[in-house]
């Protein structure tokens, strides 16, 4: 064996440092593994009526071939009412979308190191705190009579009838400011990533054409963040269907119930609630297919716009 493949040998040799990050990537793998792509094997189920008392012994389950597909189409006016309710929240999240970018841009003009990281803690500390405390913090400033109600019935002389919690008629948009409060400061992480990468030089030059600060975020900052931005609203659109489900969840309510009601939340109380285990796993099914098309969808279309793709 000569010098050359013993010294090749030797590079290819991993420090302890890289075998522990491998041992976490590979729970991290594990975990994506075993919560989304083992549950596909129980997309069979939704080719029978199951019942959970015979276990996976499918000679006992009845075998109903796409009935449970064909019941989203008998059942299509709650469908329809439950997508409308998921397509809207997800576009307003949408809407939303260049905020995060904004927001990083923001975070980037500050000069002052100790405010920066003040700042940015803040922001993102939100996506860290649990759905359940959000609501707790939420139940007691807007609630019927919560601060919120205090506060306007002390300015006002009026007593608040409804609160914000129990409104189906602010449903949408204070579930959406509520939801870019929670997740702003976290998706920003990225921007701010993508401005340290800009090249300095691109600044310098402008400077010494005669441009101010605003001129130089207009023409070099946002220019630069555009492809960034593209790839993650085009991801964005591809999981429409995807509104979430925890947060919902948690902020269900009878009064606010034909708003709230989305595609997740659905397919979960039809399974957990009702026991409809198959059709649950067909409406899941539905939503994954979509999402996919989706996908591809914003894939090709990437390929055209930017000439290359997404995925």
């Amino acid at each position: 064996m000569n010098a050359q493949s013993i010294s090749s040998k030797r590079r290819k040799r991993l420090t302890k440092e890289q075998w522990l990050l491998l041992a976490i990537a590979a729970g991290f793998m594990a975990y994506i593994f075993a919560f989304n792509y083992v549950p596909i094997a129980g997309w069979i189920l939704s080719f029978f009526k199951y019942k959970p008392s015979y276990g996976l012994d499918f000679s006992n389950q009845v075998f109903v071939g796409l009935d449970n597909f064909a019941k989203l189409w008998r059942e299509r006016d709650e469908l329809i009412r439950v997508l409308k309710n998921t397509i809207i929240l997800s576009s307003l999240s949408l809407l939303c979308s260049p905020l995060p970018m904004l927001l990083a841009i923001m975070f980037s003009e500050i000069k002052n190191k100790t405010f920066l990281r003040v700042a940015q803690t803040v922001t993102t500390f939100p996506n860290f705190i649990s759905w359940i405390i959000i609501y707790g913090v939420c139940f007691t400033v807007f609630s019927n009579n919560g601060v919120w109600a205090k506060l306007s019935y002390f300015f006002t002389g009026k007593k608040q009838v409804m609160g914000f919690l129990s409104n189906p008629d602010t449903a949408y948009v204070f579930h959406t400011l509520l939801e870019q409060w929670k997740v702003l400061g976290w998706n920003s992480i990225i921007y701010c990533a993508a401005i340290a990468g800009i090249d300095a030089s691109l600044y310098e030059a402008a400077q010494i054409d005669g441009a101010n600060r605003i001129m130089q975020i207009w023409h070099i900052t946002i220019p630069e963040l555009m492809n960034t931005f593209l790839v993650l609203f085009l991801l964005s659109i591809s999981s429409l269907l995807s509104s979430g489900f925890d947060h919902y969840f948690v902020f269900y309510n009878p009064m606010v119930a034909d708003k709230l009601l989305v595609l997740d939340l659905w397919t979960y109380r039809l399974g957990i609630s009702q026991g409809d285990y198959s059709f649950s796993i067909a409406a899941g099914i539905m939503r994954t297919m979509v999402s996919l098309v989706l996908l591809f969808s914003m894939n090709a279309i990437s390929r055209k716009v930017r000439g290359n793709t997404i995925v």
